[in-house]
């Protein structure tokens, strides 16, 4: 396909606007520091023994809305182990976009860092917000397929992402130079067709909407707690669940969930304080602790509360609640190769992905970027990942301590299908990252060379080269772990709504369904309690 074929009003749209790309443009304190009503603090002594309708465990990307949500009806509490993001630049101004990923320390970086025990650096989310604070923004709609195969109401999903969107998407303004390059570059190598902006997970290359608004800064899930009731909403910042509470019933054999013990997060563990679920006479009227701590948190809780493998509790002397089998496995993680398209580190702006190419009859995601590499050079590289891999790994304990990181294995390209795709992914990238529209935006004149890189040298490349495209899940899947309705087996009064109950990642990027997700259980669980919520109401 000749470049000329691309809607000319959008090109010249484009070329434009390009020239306006570094003004510096007024933005409304307001909404630059994050407007709120709600209560927030990071005294534990304000919530120490209190008691709530509900406990979010996590202010992640799922996290946020769920509690908001929540909220309209039910006392809500929602902790999170970071601090806030409101007035942080390093999370809300788009030309910091990768900061945080380059300076992380144990407790207090917005940003943690782990390292799998395939020997790949990744990192998750510690502030409010949680990844949503530090990704690339990119936000793209699961498939109808997805939906349909995870047995949600199509309308109402529908109206979940809807709600988010009016709040914290946004359509850009116009292409940076190296998103448009990234653009016509993906359909130079084929990737068709081409579909302009969409919010939706469909085959070719579009322009997705983003996090980041016109005037370059990051609205994060933490900002869709603007929605919730302040009346009854109550978050706690900088506090660590240590583990969850539970109450057994001797004659019926079964454990509830009452509440959660929590530490300072720069606190001694041992420092141990609680906060518990209102427990009215009627138990029908009793709410749940939730767990929003994402694919490593809420394995990792759980564990540490005493529901897991029996092998793993009694290698660390935990009381066992309950022997489920599933909990921390099928942990996964989309392999992804990334090309430098630029030989050495150069000075341009970090720019996050906003253009995405949907290929491979929908088995390939390419996106491209450029990303700080130290705080005076960035990296200029176009990007692939396997959309649905087979491989999985498995997650363990490795201390009692909640602040670290769990020892997560994902198994990358164990499948030999998984390798196939790989060596495709890569003569794909190598496609991109010889287009003309590439040469002539690093002036070199002319396309490089197509290598001659052997079958045999592109699986030695992929073996060597993979690396995480910070779309991991699973760990609690649901028919595991958690029912339909999220509800972990065997225990009463526990739910999970994050990524460690997928399967498989959804979309083009996972954040869109995350944050629909919190919305759409949320109303869930409302719809569920409406004889209790219209009883407190009068």
């Amino acid at each position: 396909m000749e470049i000329s074929q691309v809607p000319l009003a959008h090109k010249l749209l484009t070329l434009l606007l390009i020239s306006f790309a570094d003004l510096a443009l007024p933005f409304p304190f307001e909404f630059q520091q994050g407007s709120r009503q709600w209560q927030m603090t990071s005294d534990v002594r304000e919530v120490a023994g209190k008691h709530y309708d509900y406990i979010v465990v996590g202010g992640g990307t799922a996290g946020c809305p769920l509690a908001a949500t929540l909220s309209e009806k039910f006392s809500v509490l929602l902790v999170e182990r970071g601090s806030s993001p409101f007035g942080n630049p390093l999370v809300v101004e788009k030309r910091y976009y990768g900061f945080p990923l380059l300076d992380t320390d144990e407790y207090t970086s917005v940003a943690q860092s782990f390292t799998s025990e395939d020997g790949v650096s990744n990192v998750r989310g510690r502030v409010l917000g949680g990844s949503s604070a530090i990704n690339g923004g990119i936000y793209s709609r699961a498939s109808e397929e997805y939906v349909s195969k995870a047995g949600w109401d199509k309308k109402q999903v529908k109206e979940a992402y809807e709600w988010v969107e009016s709040k914290v998407v946004f359509p850009p303004m116009f292409l940076s130079p190296w998103q448009s390059v990234a653009e016509f570059s993906l359909l130079e190598a084929g990737i068709l067709p081409y579909n302009g902006y969409s919010l939706e997970h469909i085959k070719g290359t579009k322009i997705s909407g983003s996090v980041f608004d016109g005037f370059g800064k990051r609205h994060t899930s933490a900002n869709l707690l603007r929605a919730a009731n302040p009346k009854t909403l109550k978050v706690l910042l900088n506090a660590t669940v240590k583990s969850i509470i539970f109450h057994s019933n001797g004659n019926k054999n079964e454990s509830r969930a009452r509440g959660i013990r929590f530490i300072q997060s720069l606190g001694s563990l041992n420092e141990t304080h609680e906060a518990y679920i209102n427990m009215p006479k009627n138990s029908t009227s009793w709410g749940d602790v939730i767990l929003t701590a994402g694919a490593l948190g809420s394995p990792q809780l759980l564990l540490l509360s005493g529901i897991g493998p029996y092998r793993q509790l009694q290698k660390f002397n935990i009381p066992p609640v309950l022997d489920l089998q599933g909990v921390g496995q099928g942990m996964q993680d989309n392999p992804c190769i990334a090309i430098l398209v630029n030989t050495k580190p150069g000075k341009w702006l970090p720019d996050p992905p906003l253009v995405a190419g949907i290929a491979d009859d929908m088995k390939v995601i390419v996106e491209a970027a450029i990303q700080p590499l130290t705080a005076n050079s960035t990296r200029v590289n176009v990007a692939a990942k396997i959309a649905s891999p087979s491989s999985r790994g498995k997650l363990e304990l490795k201390n009692k301590d909640p602040r670290q990181n769990p020892a997560v294995k994902f198994n990358y390209l164990a499948s030999q299908k998984d390798m196939e795709e790989c060596v495709k992914m890569t003569k794909l990238l190598y496609k991109i990252a010889r287009s003309k529209s590439i040469a002539v935006f690093f002036g070199t004149g002319s396309q490089k060379k197509a290598t001659s890189s052997t079958e045999y040298d592109l699986r030695k490349l992929c073996r060597k080269n993979v690396r995480t495209f910070y779309h991991y899940h699973g760990g609690c899947r649901i028919g595991s772990v958690v029912d339909r309705h999220y509800k972990v087996y065997g225990v009463k009064g526990l739910r999970i709504i994050d990524g460690s109950t997928f399967s498989e990642s959804p979309g083009t990027n996972p954040m869109a369904t995350l944050l629909m997700l919190g919305r759409y259980q949320g109303k869930q669980i409302l719809k569920e309690r409406e004889p209790v919520s219209d009883l407190k109401s009068k």
